[in-house]
């Protein structure tokens, strides 16, 4: 469950001049948005390596890469601020203009397992075929010391399983009922940002969506990417994608 902190719904966000020109700032739809934000660069993203429980920071790029996704959010008010306990997740918030985003564990990043830190085509190579992770899991691999600290990794119906908790919490912000959570969002409806990590976001998607997980590779997703999920005709639906990846 999310700590009980007060979620941030100030963007404080200060343009940085040495970072020359900002991408033009999203207009907030009419009705309650679910927006998402992926964490800026690190060195692991960067290089193609499965950046699961490992608390890779964020490289300088990444750095600005946040302070341009705050940028690129400006003109929100949110109801409500979550982000992944993960430093990388919680840094791209800081840097974004959110500083006080409640920490919910069940945004961290897909536990890996003996994927953690390792490219698809080092796990490819050893299985002698291409590897798809969203079809093929990470538990392919027997646990490994060196990578994941010997854990099997999660299924990726358990990470489903995780932000289908998610979806529920923020579903209860966007629609402004009595015990949304903590902060002044709760009861009065609006929008809602999730700062977290790329396979995440994109299983979280699917279940917004009510479709099958393994579509989530179909989803590509930048670092500091911002997505807007919403409603249409009494349906979840996807209302804007990737935008502004870096």
């Amino acid at each position: 469950m999310p700590e009980e902190t007060t979620p941030a719904t100030q963007h404080t966000s200060q343009p940085n001049p040495q970072s020359g020109s900002r991408p033009p700032a999203l207009k907030p739809s009419r009705d309650p948005q679910l927006v998402l934000l992926r964490h800026g660069e690190t060195e692991w993203s960067a290089s193609g390596q499965h950046t699961g429980r490992t608390d890779i920071p964020l490289t300088a790029a990444g750095e600005e890469q946040a302070r341009s996704a705050g940028a690129t959010l400006a003109d929100y008010a949110f109801a409500a601020v979550y982000t992944s306990p993960l430093a990388r997740a919680r840094v791209t918030a800081e840097l974004a203009g959110y500083p006080d985003a409640v920490v919910d564990e069940d945004l961290a990043e897909w536990d890996y397992g003996p994927v953690d830190g390792r490219t698809s085509h080092d796990v490819s190579e050893d299985l002698g075929r291409e590897f798809q992770i969203f079809d093929d899991g990470v538990r392919v691999l027997p646990p490994s010391a060196e990578h994941g600290d010997g854990r099997l990794g999660e299924t990726l119906e358990e990470v489903a399983a995780r932000a289908t908790r998610v979806v529920a919490r923020a579903e209860r912000v966007l629609a402004g009922q009595a015990g949304a959570g903590p902060g002044p969002g709760a009861g009065s409806g609006g929008d809602v940002l999730l700062v977290a990590h790329g396979h995440l976001l994109r299983v979280l998607t699917t279940v917004w969506l009510g479709v099958d997980p393994r579509l989530g590779a179909r989803f590509e997703l930048g670092t500091a990417a911002v997505c807007l999920l919403g409603y249409g005709h009494s349906l979840r639906t996807i209302e804007g994608w990737n935008l502004a990846a870096q």
